[in-house]
């Protein structure tokens, strides 16, 4: 059997068992990596697609040899399971138990399987009690503090379930997702190591749950731990290894991973969406914008993962693309916060920041823990100058997420505009700590060491050189990097700064104010050190301006002329 039958069979089976366990999420993935495997290249991909194996950009960058994999994409050491009780008709109970449970009355779902013994029953009653206390502290913090409030409402099911569950486990009656369950309790308790360990035992006896990868991954905060993981050789480790170097910042690596993936998963929509979110982290936009039209194309109601593009044509100023997009995710769900999240970001490109917040806050009645919507949400105070208002959803998204590099910059700025730069400073350190090839990053911290109540200009060129290095596309570095050293005097590397800013806005075609500053400085320094023929270059650039530039141009042109043997010009007749 070669590998793709393998993944396929493997996947059928996992499919049916996570849906018989009203694992949804986990068996909707499990299916989609299914179909993955299974669409026919010539009906569903265009020939030109950059997709397809063997000839994508996206291969050709990123292929590296030193990415640990595991063996051959589907051919692994853990057999695929057969459990006992999914080889029964399940019971009259079990069935009634699952309608309970599929119309969101846990309560029942649970009693009716009070007295069922079997691992099947036991999981469904548990994994019902915990949801039933889930719903029930949501409606606390609701009733409490209201929708957006804190609230120290906890689930009331914890302690029991984790009771039970430990003894299921020490008895050696809990079956993998018993133990899924259990790593699930045991992280809500607070106790993140004993999960670590239970979890990696659910995925190592039942790799396909990715639930259970999922909440393991969220524990690993380091590389350190997630090396430390002792798992067992699958294809489905690779899915996971991805992922979790994706949040974990190591993009290069989480696209080879997806990369090795693809040799069997060639049309897995959820590959090519993390493909693009790693190439969103890498400001790579033009190429997310590519993947998001191949991924609308091939599904055309998906709603998953489109904020992400929202934020792409944001980014961009694509008015008409937001617009349509904005109103295409109305259309097929209104009321999912990613569809809240685009309105939001297309109301914020056209200025309208009051409307645009009203969105995100509806976005966070649906998902409280949408850590998008909390960091937009604190940008549009910015923008509104309510500092207050914008520092509080910056902290509540950093809440949620600490390793958000966006929100942490986002305190900064907030910092900043309040004329705390010691504040700032220190929200900036941690966002570009995080985030270090963001050149933006960089330059905010840069311009925070510049203020007056700091005054520290070698540490603001030393982030501003950092800044240079990251693709500044701004191109704000390298002129701040060569106003600075003019005004500590180092007029050689000022010289080499304008030099390099020039080079770049001549590449660009880019005019303006900045382009004049250099003229005007390479021309004078040139005259001071006698190289008069370069600053005459200069100075014959500066009179195709029309503003006192243009003045100076002549005038140093006048000097040079009556100063040395420098070639007569005729001064008095260039252009008025």
């Amino acid at each position: 059997m070669n590998s793709k039958e393998t993944c396929r069979s493997e996947l059928r089976i996992a499919l049916r068992q996570l849906s018989d366990r009203c694992l949804y999420s986990a068996s909707k993935w499990a299916g989609e990596q299914l179909v993955g495997i299974e669409q026919d290249p010539a009906k569903f991909t265009p020939t030109n697609t950059r997709f397809q194996r063997g000839s994508s950009s996206i291969r050709r960058r990123f292929r590296t040899n030193d990415i640990t994999s595991t063996p051959v994409t589907g051919m692994s050491y853990v057999s695929t399971p057969v459990l006992e009780e999914d080889e029964v008709i399940d019971g009259d109970f079990y069935l009634l138990a699952k309608s309970y449970f599929d119309c969101r009355e846990y309560k029942r779902a649970a009693h009716v399987l009070r007295d069922q013994n079997a691992k099947k029953s036991v999981f469904l009653r548990c994994y019902a009690l915990y949801l039933a206390g889930e719903k029930r502290k949501e409606e606390e913090m609701i009733e409490l503090e209201g929708p957006l409030g804190k609230s120290d409402a906890v689930n009331r099911e914890l302690v029991s379930l984790e009771r039970e569950l430990l003894t299921l486990r020490k008895n050696g009656t809990i079956d993998p997702f018993g133990l899924y369950l259990y790593g699930l309790v045991l992280k809500n308790r607070g106790n993140q190591n004993l999960a670590r360990t239970v979890l990696v035992e659910s995925v190592n006896s039942y790799p396909w749950n990715w639930n259970a990868w999922t909440e393991l991954q969220s524990l690993c905060t380091t590389i350190e731990m997630l090396n430390s993981l002792n798992l067992s050789n699958h294809w489905m480790k690779d899915f996971f290894l991805a992922s979790a170097y994706q949040e974990l910042r190591m993009h290069n690596e989480s696209l080879a991973k997806y990369e090795y993936l693809q040799g069997t998963f060639s049309f897995s929509n959820y590959i090519q969406a993390q493909i693009a979110k790693a190439q969103y982290c890498l400001r790579e936009f033009d190429q997310v914008e590519v993947i998001f039209e191949e991924l609308l194309r091939n599904d055309p109601y998906r709603v998953e993962d489109m904020d992400m593009y929202s934020n792409v044509l944001y980014a961009k100023e694509c008015f008409s693309a937001l617009s349509y997009l904005a109103h295409r995710v109305f259309m097929t769900d209104k009321y999912r916060p990613e569809s809240c999240c685009i309105i939001g970001n297309y109301y914020s490109l056209k200025g309208q920041h009051e409307k645009s917040v009203m969105y995100f806050r509806r976005a966070l009645k649906l998902d409280k823990k949408y850590l998008s919507a909390w960091t937009l949400m604190g940008h549009e105070y910015v923008e509104m100058k309510n500092t207050p208002a914008a520092v509080d959803a910056y902290r509540r998204a950093v809440d949620i997420n600490p390793c958000d590099y966006r929100a942490w910059y986002g305190l900064g700025q907030a910092y900043e505009m309040m004329g705390m730069p010691f504040y700032a400073l220190h929200y900036f350190k941690k966002s570009v700590f995080l985030q270090p090839s963001d050149s933006r990053l960089w330059i905010a911290m840069a311009q925070c060491y510049e203020t007056d109540q700091l005054h520290l200009l070698e540490d603001a060129i030393k982030c501003y050189r950092r800044a240079a290095n990251c693709n500044d596309k701004e191109a704000i570095a390298l002129h701040q990097l060569a106003k600075l050293h003019c005004e500590l005097g180092r007029l050689e590397e000022a010289a080499f700064y304008y030099k390099k800013d020039l080079v770049r806005m001549e590449a660009e075609e880019r005019e303006g104010p900045n382009m004049v500053e250099a003229l005007l400085f390479l021309a004078q320094h040139c005259r001071t050190h006698k190289r008069l023929e370069e600053a005459e270059v200069y100075c014959t650039r500066l009179l195709d301006y029309t503003g006192p530039e243009k003045e100076m141009a002549k005038n140093m042109l006048r000097g040079m002329r009556s100063e040395s043997s420098f070639p007569s010009m005729d001064v008095e007749h260039f252009p008025p």
